[in-house]
């Protein structure tokens, strides 16, 4: 394990202390204690519907159907060699009817993977550069970031949906030896605590999967001239503000919405500037001088 993937590691899973923490202490909020494990309990049912199931939400909320090799020959050949290199299961492929240019992986674990691409993004790149974004794609499969993310994204609807619901009803009970205004702050700003956690993880994992798939390509500078492509076909043509998508926008390659000024603070992945001038870094410690 390299020093980069170690720090990245314990930096995530510190934020899921935070979170977890966070969680509980709503339930110490609402009832000086009396609630924390049934917090905890309903956290664990959340992230375990969710990660069971993440696979089939994010098909179905893009819209995706499964692609074979004869309507797809570059995806399947790419992530065949891919798969193989990786010593992996092949996942299975999808398309979503979407000229938003885009891609996601997701599924519970490689057996039970799958890689969606959209037409815009099929349309978009050349193959060099879609290898260099399904490597990524990959790569959130093996590191198991659907895991992380489902986790992050049920303990933080179960943070937002048990903090609006005692704000309404109440919470923090002076007879019970509580602080009726910690309760009150803690309770408004729980659901923004557990959102920027969540969002702070996905960055993280972002350039994780940048380096890890151009290190399983190969390629660092075909990703990069992916994601400037990305960059511009995604603000050209962004998906709807939609919640479902939403939901879902954290598992593609590159923010689907538009964004600028404080939208950026909940942005669901770092700055493309960012990822690109880490992956040309990569491609110099590799001695790769191709640029696009």
């Amino acid at each position: 394990m390299t020093s980069r993937q170690h720090f990245n590691g314990v930096k995530t899973a510190a934020l899921f202390g935070v979170m977890w923490a966070v969680l509980l202490g709503i339930g110490w909020a609402i009832g000086g204690g009396r609630y924390l494990w049934l917090f905890a309990g309903l956290g664990l049912i959340g992230t375990a519907v969710s990660y069971w199931n993440s696979d089939k939400i994010a098909i179905r909320t893009m819209q995706a159907v499964p692609v074979t090799e004869a309507e797809q020959p570059a995806m399947y050949r790419i992530v065949r060699e891919l798969s193989t290199r990786a010593r992996q299961p092949m996942p299975r492929l999808y398309v979503s009817p979407t000229m938003a240019p885009n891609a996601f992986a997701t599924g519970r674990n490689p057996r039970n993977a799958a890689v969606c691409c959209t037409s815009g993004i099929l349309a978009l790149l050349d193959e060099r550069e879609l290898r260099g974004v399904l490597g990524h794609e990959l790569q959130h499969v093996y590191n198991r970031d659907i895991l992380t993310s489902s986790v992050a994204a049920a303990i933080a609807g179960v943070i937002t949906s048990v903090a609006q619901m005692a704000f309404f009803f109440g919470g923090g009970d002076r007879r019970d030896g509580g602080n009726p205004i910690a309760g009150l702050l803690l309770l408004l700003l729980a659901p923004l605590a557990a959102t920027m956690i969540q969002l702070a993880i996905s960055r993280t994992r972002e350039f994780d999967a940048d380096e890890d798939g151009a290190s399983l390509t190969g390629d660092p500078l075909a990703l990069a001239s992916a994601l400037r492509k990305l960059e511009q076909g995604t603000a050209a043509r962004p998906l709807p503000q939609d919640q479902r998508l939403e939901n879902v926008s954290h598992l593609m390659i590159a923010n689907p919405f538009r964004g600028a000024g404080m939208a950026r603070l909940f942005a669901t992945h770092p700055p493309m500037a960012e990822r690109i001038a880490r992956l040309e870094s990569q491609a110099g410690s590799l001695g790769g001088i191709t640029r696009y």
